[in-house]
C-alpha cells in the first residue's frame, strides 16, 4: 500500500518515527499513535460525543413505539423498517465515498442524520403518538447512516499511516462499543428525570459536534482515476466484482459471517434468563447477559496494546474468530451466571480483535478507489449478520432448547472458520 496518501495535511514529521519502545505496562495498554495525528484526532473526538447520543435515540424509539402500541411487534416491525434503507443506501454510500470528497460526504450525512434527531424531538415533544412518522424517520435515519459510515470508515487509511491502522481501529471500536454500553444505562437514568423527548434533542445537539470535527478535517477528494466516475448499480456491481478478485477481502466477510451468524445468541439472551438464570433475578440475568460482550470488547479495547501491532492480520482475524466460538460454546456450556458472563466478556474481546484487523485488513488491501465500496459492503454485513442470527438461533433454541443451540453455535463457529482457514490459504498469508 502507498503510505504517501495516509493524510492530506503536511507530515513533515512523523510523530511515529520518534516514539520510543513501549516498557512495562504501556505495552499492554491501548496504541494512541493515531491521535497525534490532528486529522484522525479530531474524527475520533468526535465519535466519543456521537457514540453516546446514538444511543440515546436507539433506546427512545423502540420505547416511544411500545408506549403507544403497548406491542414488541411494532418494535420488531420498526426494526425491520430501518434495516432495508440501511442496506440499500450503504451499498449506494460505498459507491459514492468512492467517487466525490469524503469529507463533503460527511458533511451533508452528518447534517441530515442531525436535521432528523431534531425531528425526532419535534414529533415528541408535540405528542404526535404516530408509529407511521416514528417508521419514516427512523428509515430516513438509518439511509443517511447507510451513507455516512463507508464515508467515515475509508477516510481513516487517508489519516493514518498503514502501520497505524490497527491501532485506529481500536481506538474507534473501543468507543462505539462504550457508548453500546454507556448509552443505554444513562438513558434509563435520564427518561424518568428529564422526558423521552430530550433524549432526541441531546442526540441532535451531540451531532453538531460531529459536524464541527468534520468541517475542520482536510480535504479528501477521490484519486484522479475517479473523479468522473457516477456512483450507480455498475459501481456497485463493480465493488462485488472486486471483491471476488482478492480474496482475502472475501475471506475478511466470510469470517465475519460466520461469527455473527452462527455464533451470536444474543435472541436466546430472554430464554436463557428465564430458564437457566432465572434463581439469579431474570431482570438481572438478563442485564448482565446483554452487556457483557460490549464489556468485554470495550477492555479488549483498552488493552489493544497487546495485538494492535501485529503484522500477521490473517491469523489474527482466524484465531480472533476462533476465540469467539470457543467463548460462546463454554457460555453455552455455562450454569453459573457469573461464568456465562465472564465467557461472554472473553467472547467481547476476541470480537474487538476480530474488528480491529478485518477492518485494517479492508483499508490496507483495497486500493483507495475501491475502499467505499468495500466499507459498504463491510456495513451491511456488520449490520444484517447479528438480524440472521436472531432469526436462526431463535428458531434453534425453540426445536432444541436454549443451551443446546448456543453451544452448536459456538462449535459451528470454530470447525467453519478452521475449515475455512485450512481451504483457503489466502487470509492466513495476509500480512502487512
Amino acid at each position: 500500500m502507498d503510505t504517501s496518501e495516509s493524510s492530506t495535511e503536511p507530515q513533515e514529521k512523523d510523530p511515529s518515527a520518534v516514539i520510543p519502545a513501549r516498557r512495562g505496562w504501556r505495552r499492554w495498554a491501548m496504541d494512541t499513535r493515531p491521535l497525534r495525528r490532528p486529522a484522525y484526532r479530531r474524527l475520533w473526538s468526535s465519535t466519543i460525543v456521537t457514540a453516546v447520543g446514538s444511543q440515546l435515540t436507539a433506546v427512545a424509539v423502540p420505547k416511544q413505539i411500545y408506549d403507544i402500541t403497548g406491542s414488541s411487534a411494532w418494535v420488531g416491525a420498526a426494526s425491520l423498517a430501518g434495516l432495508l434503507p440501511l442496506v440499500v443506501f450503504a451499498l449506494w454510500g460505498g459507491a459514492i465515498a468512492d467517487s466525490m470528497d469524503r469529507r463533503k460526504l460527511l458533511l451533508i450525512t452528518n447534517s441530515g442524520i442531525a436535521v432528523t434527531s431534531v425531528l425526532f424531538w419535534l414529533q415528541a415533544v408535540t405528542g404526535l403518538a404516530s408509529v407511521a412518522v416514528l417508521m419514516v424517520l427512523l428509515a430516513v435515519q438509518q439511509a443517511f447512516w447507510g451513507l455516512n459510515a463507508p464515508a467515515r470508515s475509508a477516510s481513516i487509511a487517508r489519516l493514518v499511516p498503514a502501520d497505524e491502522l490497527p491501532a485506529a481501529n481500536a481506538l474507534g471500536s473501543t468507543v462505539m462499543q462504550t457508548g453500546q454500553v454507556v448509552g443505554p444505562l444513562l438513558a434509563g437514568v435520564l427518561i424518568p428525570v428529564i422526558g423521552l423527548a430530550e433524549l432526541y434533542l441531546i442526540d441532535a445537539l451531540a451531532l453538531c459536534v460531529t459536524v464541527w470535527a468534520v468541517v475542520r478535517l482536510p480535504a479528501l477528494p477521490p484519486s484522479a482515476a475517479t473523479t468522473q466516475r457516477r456512483a450507480g448499480i455498475r459501481e456497485i456491481v463493480d465493488g462485488f466484482r472486486y471483491m471476488a478478485l482478492h480474496k482475502v477481502l472475501l475471506l475478511s466477510f466470510l469470517a465475519d459471517i460466520i461469527a455473527m451468524v452462527l455464533g451470536m445468541p444474543r435472541a436466546l439472551f430472554p430464554q436463557l434468563a428465564s430458564q437457566t438464570y432465572g434463581s439469579y433475578g431474570e431482570g438481572l440475568a438478563l442485564g448482565l447477559l446483554f452487556a457483557a460482550i460490549p464489556i468485554g470488547a470495550v477492555l479488549g479495547g483498552l488493552f489493544s496494546g497487546t495485538f494492535s501491532r501485529a503484522r500477521r492480520h490473517g491469523w489474527m482475524v482466524i484465531g480472533a474468530v476462533v476465540a469467539w466460538g470457543a467463548a460462546i460454546t463454554g457460555f453455552g456450556l455455562s450454569g453459573s451466571l457469573w461464568l456465562a458472563v465472564v465467557f461472554l466478556a472473553l467472547a467481547g474481546v476476541a470480537d474487538m480483535v476480530s474488528m480491529v484487523f478485518r477492518g485494517s485488513i479492508l483499508l490496507s488491501a483495497a486500493s483507495d478507489e475501491m475502499r467505499g465500496r468495500m466499507q459498504g459492503v463491510f456495513t451491511v454485513v456488520v449490520a444484517g449478520g447479528p438480524r440472521l442470527a436472531d432469526v436462526l438461533h431463535g428458531t434453534a433454541g425453540s426445536a432444541f432448547g436454549a443451551r443446546t443451540a448456543t453451544v452448536g453455535g459456538g462449535l459451528l463457529v470454530v470447525v467453519a472458520m478452521l475449515g475455512l482457514a485450512a481451504a483457503v490459504p489466502a487470509l492466513r498469508r495476509y500480512r502487512v
